[in-house]
């Protein structure tokens, strides 16, 4: 599975409607036909054989949401080169250690993004991204002026595809090495998952410079012949706006999202393109699920992956089960197991564990710029869920924010989940605090919806009333609002190290 699927994937869709687009931009409405992305990719193909880059040599984009973004992006992989995609905002304090580990051929940037005196200091090459179709200065310029080729590089599909640097749970990022295999394996199956066509068109504005987004909308979209509509960021204002005017049948979204959604005043005016909307990145409490479908009258669909694995398990909207993340890719051979590695039941609660690519390493790029084989084989991701009966996942936490009280294990999730049915309430945080009998203690952060009032004792006698006292929080207490990462996800450690200073 090298790099010669996608120069056959945009081949086929060129062929077929030339004209169809593959990619807007939908704060202009600029776009690029199947017809112009390969003519493109075959320029870029000259462009970068001409500089000698080649398999395994590395182009680092640091850029934001842009077609001229994604036209590189597609171009490198389709040519058999690696491509590093950076999210410069988020780790603009780490660039100093990332871009000498990356050891880049080309570095193409944004010149809006102020990275000069950064950039002085790297030996490769560098140029501004440039505006494609304008031909006249920068990388799109540059590769404007290229002939058409097939200058493609022989990459096989043990050779590296990509380098995404995640946001994860600690204060470095993590740069996930991918080769071709990995990441071009995920995509039909992915398309499979959530039901994509050529009549699809997907509404995307997270970041592509993440695994989720790429993974999802770029090379399923290609291999589908499907379109893409890429926003700059969200905007709560514009999102059913951009959809209406592009006519999109699928958008997507996350927790975070969803919530600002449901909680702003805006309107969903008439939509009738849109299939559905998808939500990732952390679990989507079910009580938004269903305010969200009632609300707007759009079903809400939940997927789940890594940026190590890409998609794992994705469900269409129109067969989504509420509460799921939809059923595993196949050939992820996803299980269940417990703390010895054996194999659960249906419905019991364990590590999440998959590894259905044989012989495959899961590779990070080391400090120094080495590649180190952080696991081989089958590999657990970190989180713990169940299969029902019918094969869908359950996605319950993640092992390291387990709560375990007088040795038992708390799902803080379940808990949430719990206060989250309670109307005068939109977010909540359950964590565990250090407790000098049991170990840890529950403790759950609440907060209330604009105009609300909470009452924390009623609610922790509800709490008292539903759940097993082993299970129900000992504190609830009211905040104004919840400490996220830099991806909007909800930090759980940031609670309890608040909790911390406050009860020292």
């Amino acid at each position: 599975m090298g790099p010669h699927l996608v120069r056959e994937w945009i081949a086929r869709a060129a062929a077929l409607q030339p004209q169809a687009p593959w990619l807007l931009s939908a704060e202009d409405g600029r776009a690029i036909t199947y017809g112009e992305l390969h003519r493109l990719t075959r320029q870029m193909a000259t462009f970068l054989h001409e500089r000698g880059i080649g398999r395994n040599d590395r182009v680092a984009l640091l850029a934001n949401n842009c077609i001229e973004h994604l036209a590189c992006y597609v171009s490198v992989i389709a040519h058999g080169a690696t491509i590093c995609t950076v999210h410069v905002e988020m780790n603009r304090h780490h660039l100093d250690n990332i871009l000498p580990a990356v050891n880049p051929r080309l570095v193409v940037f944004d010149p809006g993004l102020g990275l000069d005196d950064l950039l002085s200091a790297v030996a490769a090459p560098r140029l501004a991204l440039g505006t494609w179709g304008d031909g006249r200065d920068g990388f799109h310029g540059a590769v404007a002026g290229c002939e058409v080729t097939d200058a493609h590089v022989d990459a096989t599909g043990q050779d590296d595809a990509m380098i995404v640097f995640t946001s994860g749970t600690s204060a470095r990022p993590k740069g996930v090495v991918l080769t071709f295999r990995e990441l071009i394996a995920n995509a039909v199956p992915t398309a499979a998952g959530f039901g994509l066509s050529s009549a699809d068109r997907i509404y995307d504005f997270r970041s592509f410079n993440w695994c989720s987004a790429q993974t999802l909308s770029v090379l399923p979209v290609i291999e589908r012949g499907a379109s893409l509509i890429i926003a700059e960021k969200f905007s709560r204002s514009h999102f059913f706006a951009h959809i209406a005017a592009h006519g999109a049948t699928i958008a997507t979204g996350n927790p975070t999202t969803i919530s600002m959604l449901l909680n702003g005043d805006e309107v969903a005016i008439a939509v009738p393109s849109l299939r559905f909307v998808t939500s990732s990145s952390a679990p989507l409490p079910v009580e938004d699920w269903r305010r969200f479908e009632e609300r707007f009258g759009v079903r809400l669909t939940q997927g789940y992956g890594s940026s190590e694995t890409g998609w794992i398990a994705a469900q269409p909207g129109e067969a989504r089960r509420i509460g799921t993340v939809g059923k595993p890719l196949a050939y992820h051979r996803l299980g269940i197991v417990d703390g010895s590695g054996e194999p659960l039941k249906p419905g019991e609660v364990g590590a999440i564990e998959l590894g259905g690519l044989a012989g495959n390493d899961y590779r990070y790029l080391a400090d120094d710029g080495t590649i180190r084989i952080n696991g081989r084989g089958r590999m657990k991701t970190g989180d713990l869920g169940f299969l029902d009966d019918d094969g869908y996942l359950h996605v319950t936490g993640r092992e390291k924010e387990l709560i375990i009280r007088g040795g038992v294990n708390i799902s803080p999730l379940e808990i949430d989940s719990l206060l989250m049915q309670r109307p005068e309430i939109v977010e909540v945080a359950t964590v565990g605090i250090p407790d000098a009998v049991y170990g840890e203690e529950v403790v759950s952060y609440v907060v209330a919806r604009p105009g609300a009032r909470l009452d924390a004792d009623e609610l922790l006698r509800y709490c008292g009333s539903v759940l097993p006292a082993f299970k129900a929080p000992k504190r609830i207490l009211v905040s104004d609002a919840l400490p996220k990462n830099e991806r909007g996800k909800l930090d759980r450690k940031a609670l309890v190290a608040q909790w911390g200073r406050g009860n020292s």
